[in-house]
């Protein structure tokens, strides 16, 4: 589970980048009801952050970088983002974004992983991350796909010194890959791996990404609000064993998302 005690290695932060920043608010606030509030001194819709009961739960920023698409970006907690900048180029990765600071809150970098894969860091400040974790509307898990298990084991697990155990998908489906972070036990695993085809990876052409997974009381009623306004869905609703009930979603802009209800919920 993802905890507010943010260990080292551990998922502390997730933003959007967005081409419409007042679509995404709308959109979000209607399938997990949250709340926008802007950064800026006026309505502006450029960037700010979304509440969830008055609780940080994510950012929102327009998607400035040319090519780029609209995405979720995951940060993990570090101790020294400087350093780990250092052991991502050391490691075959790419340095998206340096080391840069943002006020006293904290220092963050994002990365590429070598099959280009994007994620980023955070240095806590007087910011240490998200104000609501684990709970319905809030993120629960992060994932990664790829096309290479293996390679990506080596580099996060040298990273972050990431612990992983695997556990095999129902219905010969392959094999998925368990994160927790480093030094800490089972109880404390944030997300998971697991590796298709290229061809599989179609929002990417080819190259491996990230996504949250958010947590909902209801799946099938998240899922209704999502297409209801505007989104789409890539898989399911399916009932996962031991898990919950999820589904594979695409926001306005085709940033991806996974719902869960999870077991017991």
């Amino acid at each position: 589970m993802i905890t507010t005690e943010y260990a080292p290695g551990s998922p502390c932060w997730l933003d959007l980048g967005a081409p419409d920043v007042r679509t995404a608010a709308a959109f979000y606030g209607a399938v997990l009801g949250w709340e926008y509030e802007s950064m800026g001194q006026s309505e502006d819709f450029e960037g700010g952050m979304f509440r969830k009961d008055g609780k940080v739960v994510a950012g929102l920023g327009k998607l400035t970088e040319e090519g780029a698409r609209p995405a979720w970006m995951l940060y993990y907690s570090v101790t020294d983002a400087d350093a780990t900048t250092q052991a991502v180029r050391q490691a075959g990765g790419t340095v998206r974004v340096a080391p840069m600071d943002l006020d006293e809150w904290g220092r963050m970098a994002q990365f590429s992983d070598p099959l280009g894969g994007q994620f980023a860091v955070w240095q806590p400040g007087t910011n240490k991350g998200l104000d609501l974790v684990d709970q319905p509307g809030s993120l629960c898990w992060t994932e990664l796909y790829t096309s290479d298990a293996a390679a990506a084991r080596e580099f996060y697990g040298g990273l972050f010194g990431w612990q992983f155990s695997d556990m095999p998908m129902p219905g010969g489906g392959g094999t998925y890959t368990l994160i927790t972070p480093a030094g800490l036990p089972e109880d404390r695993m944030h997300g998971g791996l697991m590796e298709l085809r290229k061809e599989d990876l179609a929002l990417t052409n080819g190259r491996p990404y990230w996504h949250p997974v958010f947590a909902v009381e209801d799946c099938d009623a998240a899922v209704a609000r999502v297409t209801e306004h505007g989104g789409s869905v890539q898989m399911g609703p399916v009932d996962a064993e031991g898990v919950g009930r999820l589904a594979v979603c695409l926001d306005p802009a085709n940033a991806d998302f996974v719902l869960l209800a999870p077991s017991g919920s």
